[in-house]
Order: C-alpha cells, then sequence, then structure tokens
C-alpha cells in the first residue's frame, strides 16, 4: 500500500490537528485497529503529514535527510521522500543501506561499519557503490575496507567524513556523544589528504551530528531552572559548533569538490540551517513524534505513532495488567526512556515493576474502569526502536477508518540491530 502525506484531504485534516482532543484522537486509534490482535502500532496518516511538513517549514528550504533509525519502515520512508524538500536517507548500518538502495539513490550510512561481507558486497554492485556512502572517521576504517575487498576488484567506494560536533569545557567536560575522534579542521583536512590519496576511495561528504542540542530536550517538564541552564550551554555550543564546522568544511574543500554538508536533528533544525557550510539536516524522530520529543521550546511534533496493549488482568481494583510493554528506549537507563501511558488518560507505571517484558501493571484513576480486554495506548520513548517490536504498522485516518497494514523493517524480515 503506497501513503500519500500530501493530498488535499490529508493536508486539510493534518491542519485541524485531530491530537489536540486527546480522548477522540486515541478513542478513534482504538476503535479503528479493535479488530486486531495485541500488541497493535498504529499510525495517523493526518498527524505524520502534518509533522513532515512541519519539518519542512521548519528546515527553510535546506534539503532534509530522513534518519531511517526513526523510520524503520519502507512505506514510510517512501510516502516521506515523495515530499519535495526531504531527499535521501542516513541509515544506520551498511547491510540496511545495500537494501534501502534497490530503490532509493542517495544513503548515506551513518555510523563506521566493520561488516565485511556487506563492504565486499557495495564492491562489486556498480549500482549500489554509486548509491551509497559509507561514514569514516578514521584510516584505520579505510584499510579494513581495502580488506575487505581491494580497489582493484571494486567500484569506487563513496565516503563521507565524520566530524565530532561534541561540547568540551573545563566546567562541564564533554557533552554529547562520544562519536568521532576527528574534532578539528587540521585533523579533518588530513584524513581528507588521505582519502584523497588512497585508490578506490571518493571522498563527497562531511557530517557533524550535534546530539548535545538535536537530541536533549531544553524545556524539561517541571524543570524550569535546569531548561535555562540547557539553553544556555545549547547556544553556548553552538556558537563553537558553527565556527569549528565552518572551518573544517572549508579545509575540506580544498581537498574535495563535497557533494553534501549534513548536520543537525530533529531537535536542532532551526540552529543547523542558519550554518551557511551546512547543505542539508538529517531528520526522523520529529516524523513520528515520540514522547522524548515532548519538551522542546521551539516545536512540538504530534504523536503520530503509538501502540496498544491488552488488559489481561485486574490484581486490585486500582491496578490493571498489561501484556508486555517492556519496550524499552536506548540511552541512559532512566524514567524517561519508559513508554508513556497516554490513553485512557491518568495512567501510571507501578514503581516496583515498571514496564515488563510479559506484563505491566498500570494504576491511577483511570485503572478502576480498565477491565479485561480493554486496552491501553502508550507511546515510545524514541522514534523507530518501536517497530523492532512489530512487523505490521496500521494507518488510521483521521476518520477512523483504519488502512490496510503496512509492513515494518521487521515485517519484511529484516533485523539491522
Amino acid at each position: 500500500m503506497t501513503l500519500d502525506l500530501a493530498t488535499a484531504e490529508v493536508r486539510a485534516a493534518a491542519e485541524r490537528r485531530p491530537w489536540c482532543d486527546a480522548d477522540r484522537f486515541w478513542r478513534a486509534l482504538d476503535e479503528a485497529t479493535r479488530d486486531r490482535p495485541a500488541p497493535v502500532v498504529a499510525l495517523s496518516v493526518e498527524v505524520l503529514s502534518y509533522n513532515a511538513h512541519d519539518l519542512l517549514r521548519r528546515a527553510g528550504g535546506l534539503p532534509i535527510r530522513v534518519a531511517s533509525k526513526s523510520v524503520r519502515s519502507r512505506p514510510v520512508l517512501d510516502a516521506v521522500l515523495a515530499l519535495p524538500g526531504f531527499r535521501g536517507v542516513l541509515a544506520f548500518t551498511l547491510a540496511e543501506a545495500l537494501w534501502l538502495a534497490s530503490s532509493i539513490d542517495d544513503v548515506v550510512v551513518g555510523y563506521p561499519t566493520a561488516d565485511r561481507a556487506a563492504l565486499a558486497s557495495l564492491g562489486r554492485d556498480e549500482q549500489a557503490a554509486a548509491r551509497v556512502t559509507i561514514m569514516v572517521d578514521s584510516a584505520d576504517q579505510l584499510d579494513l575496507i581495502d580488506a575487505a575487498i581491494s580497489p582493484s576488484e571494486r567500484s569506487s567506494i563513496r565516503v563521507c567524513l565524520d566530524l565530532d560536533a561534541s561540547w568540551r569545557t573545563r566546567a562541564l567536560g564533554h557533552l554529547g556523544v562520544r562519536r568521532s575522534p576527528i574534532r578539528t579542521p587540521e585533523q579533518l583536512r588530513e584524513l581528507a589528504e588521505i582519502v584523497a590519496r588512497r585508490p578506490g576511495f571518493e571522498l563527497v561528504g562531511v557530517m557533524a551530528y550535534e546530539a548535545q542540542i538535536a537530541g536533549v530536550a531544553d524545556a524539561p517538564a517541571g524543570r524550569g531552572a535546569e531548561g535555562a541552564l540547557l539553553r544556555a550551554v545549547q547556544r553556548a555550543s553552538a556558537a563553537e559548533l558553527a565556527d569549528r564546522r565552518a572551518a573544517a568544511v572549508a579545509a575540506v574543500r580544498g581537498i574535495a569538490e563535497l557533494e553534501f554538508v549534513n548536520g543537525g536533528g530533529t531537535g536542532s533544525i532551526e540552529r543547523t540551517v542558519a550554518e551557511s557550510a551546512v547543505t542539508e539536516v538529517a531528520a526522523g524522530s520529529g516524523l513520528y513524534g515520540p514522547h522524548l520529543f515532548d519538551h522542546y521550546r521551539a516545536f512540538a511534533p504530534a504523536p503520530a505513532l503509538a501502540f496498544a496493549l491488552d488488559v489481561v488482568r485486574k490484581p486490585s481494583p486500582d491496578l490493571a495488567t498489561l501484556l508486555g510493554g517492556g519496550w524499552i528506549a536506548s540511552g541512559p537507563a532512566a524514567a524517561d526512556r519508559l513508554p508513556l501511558p497516554v490513553w485512557p488518560a491518568g495512567l501510571g507505571f507501578e514503581p516496583r515493576e515498571g514496564a515488563g517484558e510479559v506484563q505491566t501493571p498500570v494504576r491511577g484513576a483511570a485503572a478502576r474502569d480498565l477491565h479485561v480486554g480493554d486496552r491501553v495506548w502508550l507511546r515510545h520513548a524514541k522514534a523507530g526502536e518501536a517497530l523492532e517490536h512489530t512487523a505490521d504498522i496500521v494507518p488510521v485516518r483521521a476518520d477512523g477508518t483504519a488502512l490496510p497494514p503496512i509492513p515494518s523493517y521487521r515485517g519484511e524480515g529484516r533485523c539491522f540491530l
């Protein structure tokens, strides 16, 4: 089935913001998917359209590369890429990129790979080699590629250099994710020269992902002082990175004619597109709107994707036990990585049990009205990870119509990480 996010009907329904009437919105998803066994994952077509167009608005005309780890469904990727303004995919493994490249002509692998079999396949496949770009941040990775398939036996492999975008201060230490060892313009230029000298490689891009800005909510609920501090830190980090990224890109452009400079993420689009050195931004989480993205000041993605679990027990009048539920998001183990019960409103987890692999008790005033066979709707903390638990996604229209299910990666028999 093909999703169309740009029809006048879908756009008009999206602009009415159906999720703002929470009870009606979640009840419609529940009724539309009642004939499906739980756990069921539903995708609001109109809300997905709203989120996609809001990302385009925020990007201000700069192309958006879709982060596939936050989507994990080819029909959804196809629907988003059909919208003018979205261009190319940021994949998370080379095996995934090779799979996607059969139908998508611009796939950048966002992380280095040591998958020798996939590297050999890339080098032997002329079409894939023209469509897929791999990530490197050291000469060791180039050596590994040459060991997997020699330059004389392969098509030229497209390369993107990964620049560390974290912020480091004496007072706060390292802020950001631990990615590339390449930090300075001089280091990036040196690596670019190495790539340019070696046969069998073509340097086409630079990437720098500012996780400490893009992936950290700057308005945490109920923590005003912390939010103010976060915003100050992010402003300082963004200013430092803008200067360093511009210098690094200029240094590399003296070595190669770059096709793209990728930066940012859902949480930093406005800041990143303001940098003249950046030619595209990456985004993915903002399409589904997981609950970790509820607390940013600059934007408010809507809940496009959610999952429902069955009530199978009533251990006490104020408790209802769901079958399953331990869909925990990656990152530091903390309460904000748990799913968020959203409907019926007013439910929370049992403190000593949390969200469990096979059962999840929920309590709250709404639990008294839940019966065996009822359903509870939850939102995942992050975006695409929820789809590792399901083969199918049920698209639902704003009028409550369920469309034929579409497959997740799992539904197509694929599991990459």
